[in-house]
């Protein structure tokens, strides 16, 4: 009896190490394995959401949005502090121009005309960092990363892209290109705020 015991202890004991050994959990969006967790800032980030980007039938790019925790309404995620990312890996080639364009016209369709304004220095700053990228190719990974009193920092495959572009508010810009109001697809908004893909 007392050898039973003894061995089932140890069985736990291994199960439990098993598991925790066990490397962070993943998910597949659109062919791209993403992690469940990412450390940021010395803070760990969950992952909200996650979808494809279309354009007509094609496969754009596999987006991800994690957070300090995790929220499904614009408002919630907006008023979070601490640090945020956006994921971006392309799922097909963009040039460096078309790159520019499509955040552009995203912020355009999302802000309100004192906002463009007012924001007007970091958009054109982030206009500026993305002429620096030569294109996008398949399987290019682009992070944009709000860090607390640092502002926005972009990198491409881990390479920082020019300086940090200050202001809270110009990051929660970025943030409603697909959250917002008139996102670049409703059904991508969905994914990211949480629901199924």
């Amino acid at each position: 009896m007392h050898r039973n015991f003894r061995s089932g202890r140890m069985l736990a004991a291994a199960c439990v190490c098993a598991f925790l050994a066990q490397p962070a959990r993943s998910v597949d969006m659109g062919g791209v394995k993403l992690d469940d967790t990412v450390q940021l800032a010395n803070q760990a980030l969950t992952l909200n959401g996650a979808g494809v980007r279309y354009k007509l039938i094609f496969k754009v790019y596999t987006i991800a949005l994690y957070l300090p925790e995790k929220k499904s309404r614009l408002d919630e995620i907006l008023a979070l502090p601490g640090p945020r990312r956006l994921e971006i890996v392309m799922l097909r080639d963009i040039s460096s121009d078309d790159l520019r364009k499509s955040f552009m016209e995203g912020l355009n369709r999302t802000s309100d005309q004192a906002d463009r304004t007012r924001l007007l220095s970091q958009t054109m700053q982030l206009g500026a960092l993305f002429e620096m990228a030569p294109g996008l190719k398949k399987g290019d990974m682009l992070t944009l990363d709000w860090l607390p009193e640092e502002g926005t920092l972009c990198r491409l495959n881990g390479k920082q892209l020019g300086d940090k572009v200050p202001d809270l508010a110009f990051y929660n810009a970025l943030l409603k290109i697909w959250l917002g109001a008139h996102p670049a697809d409703t059904q991508l908004r969905a994914h990211l705020l949480g629901e199924p893909a």
